[in-house]
């Protein structure tokens, strides 16, 4: 397969999907496992690699950071190091490859996961002192 099927694959697949989220009647429904919409896989696909890129970029600059400071931190630094692995989970659970979540406990891993990164980054513009 081309890279550029590829892409007009996925293009197609999100616009798919957000033509899939438009509200729906109450009734009866084609989905039985009472989950409501599901995520179409190829836009799952681009949405995982987004974010395992953006978790590396994250990691690595954090480590980069910290080898620039001779390891040397400051008492927010574990604040922050605790928001980010409270990211990290959120939006394992928010994508996680599984029929039995329901879109509402993904929505609210993604809500979660929006908090803690405003959170991180108030943490990196602020830089309070805990002691």
């Amino acid at each position: 397969m081309k890279k550029t099927d590829l892409y007009k694959n996925a293009g197609l697949a999100v616009a798919n999907q957000m033509k899939n989220s438009a509200p729906k009647p109450k009734g009866n429904t084609k989905n039985s496992s009472g989950n409501g919409k599901k995520l179409n896989p190829v836009a799952r696909k681009l949405f995982v690699a987004l974010q395992h890129l953006s978790m590396t970029l994250i990691v690595l600059t954090g480590l980069t950071s910290l080898v620039i400071k001779n390891f040397e931190v400051q008492s927010w630094f574990y604040a922050k190091v605790v928001l980010f692995l409270v990211l990290f989970s959120s939006l394992m659970k928010a994508y996680k490859k599984d029929d039995r979540i329901l879109l509402v406990q993904r929505r609210a891993g993604l809500a979660i996961a929006m908090v803690a990164l405003v959170a991180i980054i108030g943490l990196v513009m602020v830089k309070p002192n805990f002691g």
